[in-house]
């Protein structure tokens, strides 16, 4: 059984179909439709993606699934996948990175981004000694500062992670966000040289890939390989022990609960879902999931006259927050996926996303309040002109987990935990990372261990727990 229809879980029950092709599948959602928060919707007679609408493509997860689903023939790259930074008043080129770690000073310089005291500070990484995380983790945002000084931080950093996590740079761990960056230290003294070699050595491998039609065409493709039965509306209230071995599963209103039976059972759900449902099972874990923020963002999709749409190039711009804008980052769709540009012939297609950590109070407009923001920071951003002529605003309410200094100490914690408890394992974007890839290795991690929980079950007793003698 698995609780939770996002991709996590649709990647689950796949994982379990392949590895034992017999199994009942059974994956039960909550919510009114599969695959979280990868959805497609229509804007102007267009259905494009109001979700997640790339995949990291240097991770095989992803792609593997997707060819795997039937979707090989579907999957594509960026046309184009330069960007540009809002900051300072100005449109200007993004600067090379490495999730924010600078590769060419000067070119900061060349375009204004950091200023002239700000570069002299920079600078200093080529010349400062190494530094030192063995055995300790640190935000991304003071790592960063240290080598490069705040201005880095502020408007290379901040932006790139905004637009990943909807977080921030000084309280996201380097560690579990951006280990990247982290091996960085081991490979020279000076993180930008370092950060130079590594962009250099997977220059020719595409950074994304994406699927013609949209990312939210795979979770119905997943799941329909998987052969799973789905069930929507289905949420679960309770996980208990069933006598002799084994899992129930109280679904439903109090008034009208209904009990399935299983032998396994796979938590895909975000992290306070999960705590809920495993509080009497594994405590420990689930106040350690508890303890997991999560940020709330949306997605403003808008269409314009094609005609009307101003030329700039390249697939959009990210904006610092030290900018005080409310929008963080405006993808032009229409530009960034020839099959976007090919289904909306004369209509430009562009999305804004809007909401950070801890700043919900962003949101709390209607619908047509955010429309307006949008587009009116995209006329000061690239002076258009005109009004879309229809939009759409998807609401991401508590959808990003935030990886806190110390994430991965809490996630080891927590699988230390349920791995003590047979026939039950956990995944989704609150352990590994946030992207799809990480998501579905996460799932063959839980995969991986519920099958094992079932191989050895006459070395478990009748409450689900594996024999230890430490426990009593």
């Amino acid at each position: 059984m698995v609780i939770g229809g996002g991709i996590a879980g649709l990647a689950a029950a796949a994982r379990i179909r392949e590895l034992r092709p017999d199994s009942e599948i059974t994956v039960l959602e909550g919510s009114a439709e599969i695959g979280g928060k990868l959805r497609l919707d229509e804007v102007a007679g267009v259905m494009v993606d109001v979700g997640a609408e790339a995949m990291l493509n240097r991770r095989p997860e992803a792609v593997v699934l997707a060819c795997t689903s039937g979707l090989s023939e579907d999957i594509v790259h960026p046309a184009t996948t330069s960007a540009n930074l809002w900051t300072r008043g100005h449109l200007v080129p993004m600067p090379r990175t490495l999730m924010g770690v600078p590769v060419d000073l000067r070119a900061l310089g060349e375009d204004g981004v950091i200023s002239r005291p700000g570069l002299a500070r920079a600078a200093l990484d080529a010349v400062l000694p190494a530094t030192d995380l063995e055995g300790r983790d640190t935000s991304i945002g003071a790592l960063v500062e240290e080598r490069f000084g705040r201005e880095v931080v502020d408007r290379l950093v901040e932006p790139l992670l905004g637009g990943v996590y909807a977080g921030h740079a000084r309280e996201i761990s380097a560690r579990a966000a951006v280990p990247q960056v982290v091996a960085l230290l081991d490979r020279d003294r000076s993180m930008a040289r370092a950060a130079a070699a590594a962009i250099t050595a997977t220059s020719d491998v595409p950074v994304f890939a994406g699927i013609a039609g949209g990312i939210g065409r795979l979770p119905g493709a997943v799941a329909a390989a998987s052969g799973a039965r789905i069930e929507t509306d289905a949420t679960v209230r309770d996980i208990a022990h069933r006598p002799g071995g084994g899992w129930n599963l109280v679904i439903g209103s109090t008034r009208d609960p209904r009990i399935l039976q299983c032998d396994g059972v796979v938590v895909a759900t975000p992290a306070r879902a999960a705590a809920r449902l495993l509080s009497d099972i594994t405590p420990a874990a689930a106040l350690e999931l508890a303890r997991i923020e999560y940020a709330s963002m949306a997605i403003v999709t808008m269409a314009f006259p094609a005609r009307d749409f101003p030329g700039i190039p390249g697939s959009g711009f990210l904006v610092p927050p030290v900018d005080k804008r409310t929008i963080k980052a405006s993808t032009f769709s229409f530009a960034k996926w020839d099959w976007v540009r090919a289904a909306g012939g004369d209509l430009a297609i562009v999305r804004c996303s809007i909401g950070r950590h801890r700043e919900e109070h962003v949101l709390q407009v209607p619908d047509d309040r955010l429309v307006e923001v949008a587009v009116n920071e995209l006329a000061e951003a690239i002076g258009l002109s005109v009004r879309p002529v229809d939009s759409h605003v998807q609401r991401w309410g508590g959808a990003l987990p935030q990886y806190a200094v110390g994430h991965l100490d809490r996630i080891a914690s927590i699988r230390a935990d349920v791995a003590r408890v047979a026939g039950i394992a956990v995944c989704g974007a609150a352990y590994d990372g946030l992207g799809i890839p990480a998501c579905i290795a996460s799932a063959h991690l839980a995969v991986d261990k519920l099958l094992s929980d079932l191989d050895d079950t006459d070395d478990t007793d009748h409450t689900g727990r594996a024999d230890n003698p430490d426990q009593g």
